[in-house]
């Protein structure tokens, strides 16, 4: 009888013990909590102001401010001053010791009720690019400056020393103040070396005073910039708008063609030809894109022989056909060397091009060779118009067969069989190395076109480090597709995150024919997309795209060069779209400041002859003022018509943002934008370091009209 009354009164207890607690069982007042808002980190002397919320909304929304922190005793306000009104802070001239400091923001109605927010002090840095490249001796190079956080002024105080005496010709752009122009008129010999850097003006010791926060670029003074052997690839179409391709390779000399070889497909089938001479150009010397701009002539006795070009950092040159006899782009590269072509090797691959009827059709596949001759165990997939059995039976097909070379001008040659068809190939060594992260690259073309389709496309050398298994493919992944509506193109960017475990999920752009779908996230409501291994020899099927309401994804095919990268393949539709998976690399937000630079940018492969190439250079720049839009000029070629207009990325933290031209006309743009070297960062705390070395560029314009006509733009810094 006595243990029960004990219980009871325990009991009891705990039910007055709840009744008291604020906003327990809903008996008495209920609890106030103080949430803090602002800026996570700002730059010495930034004045910022924090806000707080309360609830209930009921409740007085007055709060006392205050600061705190290990470095915030001390004379001299070491963690900087707060306003205990209204929130406004001032932060100290130098960054306390440790970085940290708390803002805390105290109910008025309630004193015991808190928020705090924690936020760094950080240094400005200052980031120069491009990085690193070499400018021709004078052409005038553009370079761009930075300072991060984000919204810190954009204002800075530049250097530039050629072989650490200060040069002679190096310009700050009056009304930019993150822009600044070289010109390589320098006399410091042949080994000469520039250093460029740029300190914010609210830093008046400069680089020199704090080095680890101004990230120089270093560029060297060369006397051509097109030198040596190249390889290079050309799809598009000729006057009569039948489709046509070249793969070839060619050696300059101080800017002169002296030699090359290339096969080129047209309608009347593949022609091989002799490059016999030739140039590359640079545009007006007064220009300041001179040293990333020019005209390439390739002497051959053949179309296309003349292309304006874009350079990128690395001398990659961007290229359209400019000589009025058709449309197309492609790409060339510095060869690197025959003796990485040896060994058991695999490559992945992918081709597009057309059948004898001129309908779109597309390859993708691995090659693995044996370094004997002999390719073994390969297999491919194929799209012929919607059809995948038209070239080599029902897809996937086995392919064997045999390859060699080089010959004489530098091609090599490989037969591939399967259980339907005999397919020559030519294919010449293009840029790359033995690492996964930059792979070997090769160039190849058919040559046998008795009853086979014309194609032409890249093979990279797989990474035989992975297990292409479901698990490989964990991370984020940009990929970018072409391909043809009937008479018009068909095109799409799609963000995507695979799990390692089978599911694929982000969102996707697409322009089809005019019909545009824009930021469509997958899986949408009550479905799934999925990808999945079908062996360990690195093909995979992916579901992509799909209709914005009833969610229904498209068939891919994807052979893997490694992880979350290789080529694409739909399986079923007759637009034929192909492309490429490449890794993002990113493993946090994306901010404005990572995309400034100069930057190369050319249509990839037209999936139509009605899509006008373009080739340009565009330079993004920060505003003059913190925070804003940020902005985008250069060069379009061909016509030499000026670009303006901005571009926003930083509200997009997957990397996915926008570009939105008044010149050459209004037009506005998706960007899918790729950080090539694996760093991290936020938009509040970016890591300067890593600069987005390419992006993508779609054209959604909708006014006065959709393109029909859209294709995908590769921009490299």
């Amino acid at each position: 009888m006595i243990k029960n009354l004990w219980f009871a009164v325990a009991l009891l207890s705990l039910a007055l013990a709840g009744g008291c607690a604020k906003g327990g069982n809903g008996i008495g007042p209920p609890q106030v909590t103080v949430t803090v808002t602002g800026q996570p980190s700002v730059y010495p002397g930034q004045a910022t102001t924090f806000t707080a919320s309360i609830t209930p909304s009921s409740t007085s929304q007055v709060v006392t401010w205050s600061l705190s922190g290990t470095a915030c005793t001390g004379s001299g306000n070491p963690c900087g001053t707060i306003n205990a009104s209204t929130g406004a802070y001032v932060a100290p001239a130098t960054v306390p010791s440790p970085a940290g400091v708390t803002i805390t923001a105290t109910s008025q109605a309630d004193s015991t009720a808190t928020g705090t927010l924690g936020i760094d002090i950080v240094d400005i840095t200052t980031d120069v690019s491009p990085a690193s490249l070499s400018v021709g001796t004078g052409l005038t190079q553009q370079f761009t400056a930075v300072a991060v956080p984000d919204d810190a002024p954009q204002t800075f105080t530049w250097t530039c020393t050629a072989n650490n005496v200060t040069c002679a010709h190096f310009v700050q752009d009056p009304n930019v103040s993150g822009l600044a122009y070289y010109t390589a008129n320098d006399n410091c010999g042949s080994n000469c070396v520039l250093q460029i850097s740029a300190a914010s003006t609210l830093d008046p010791a400069g680089c020199t005073a704090n080095p680890s926060y101004c990230i120089a670029a270093k560029a060297s003074v060369v006397p051509y910039r097109v030198n040596g052997t190249y390889a290079f690839h050309f799809s598009g179409y000729d006057g009569s708008n039948n489709a046509t391709s070249v793969v070839g390779t060619f050696t300059a000399a101080n800017g002169t063609i002296t030699s090359g070889f290339e096969d080129e497909l047209t309608s009347n089938g593949p022609t091989p030809h002799t490059i016999t001479g030739g140039s590359y150009t640079p545009i007006s010397a007064s220009d300041p894109n001179s040293n990333n701009a020019g005209t390439l002539t390739l002497a051959s006795g053949a179309f296309p022989n003349t292309f304006h070009v874009a350079l990128d950092g690395n001398g990659d040159i961007e290229m359209i056909e400019s000589d009025g006899h058709g449309t197309g782009s492609g790409i060339a590269q510095k060869s690197s060397s025959p003796g990485l072509f040896t060994g058991d090797q695999t490559y992945a691959f992918g081709f597009s091009g057309v059948d004898a009827t001129g309908n779109r059709v597309g390859y993708a596949g691995v090659l693995p060779i044996n370094g004997s001759g002999s390719i073994v165990a390969g297999q491919m997939d194929t799209n012929d118009n919607g059809t995948t059995s038209n070239v080599c039976g029902a897809s996937p097909c086995s392919i064997t067969g045999t390859y060699s070379g080089p010959n004489a001008s530098g091609a090599w040659h490989m037969i591939l069989t399967t259980s339907g068809s005999t397919l020559g190939f030519d294919f010449f060594i293009a840029s790359g190395s033995a690492s996964k992260t930059n792979p070997l690259t090769l160039y190849a073309i058919s040559t046998d076109l008795t009853a086979n389709p014309a194609v032409s496309g890249t093979m990279v050398l797989q990474d035989s480090t992975q297990t292409y298994n479901n698990a490989a493919l964990k991370g984020i992944s940009i990929s970018a597709l072409t391909g043809a509506n009937e008479t018009n193109s068909n095109v799409a960017l799609v963000y995507g995150s695979t799990d390692g475990d089978g599911d694929f999920s982000g969102q996707f752009d697409q322009n089809n024919a005019g019909a545009i779908l824009s930021s469509v996230q997958f899986p949408q409501s009550g479905g799934t997309y999925a990808y999945a291994a079908t062996g360990t020899n690195g093909r995979y099927t992916f579901q992509m795209l799909g209709n914005a309401s009833a969610g229904s994804p498209l068939p891919f095919v994807l052979y893997a060069s490694g992880q979350n990268r290789g080529f694409l393949l739909d399986q079923s539709s007759a637009s034929v779209m192909t492309g490429t998976m490449n890794p993002q690399g990113k493993s946090s937000g994306f901010a404005n400041s990572e995309m400034t630079g100069t930057y190369a940018a050319t249509t990839t492969s037209s999936g139509t002859s009605t899509v006008s190439s373009i080739s340009a250079n565009l330079l993004l720049t920060s505003p003059t003022s913190s925070g804003g839009m940020f902005n985008v000029s250069g060069t379009q070629y061909a016509g030499s018509e000026q670009v303006t207009g901005t571009y926003n990325i930083s509200s997009f933290p997957t990397g996915v943002g926008s570009v939105t031209l008044t010149a050459p006309a209004a037009l506005n743009y998706v960007i899918y934008s790729l950080d090539t070297l694996g760093c991290t960062g936020t938009p509040q705390k970016p890591n300067p370091a890593c600069e987005v070395q390419d992006f993508f560029m779609m054209d959604e314009t909708t006014t006065p009209s959709p393109d029909k006509n859209a294709s995908i733009i590769f921009a490299k810094q």
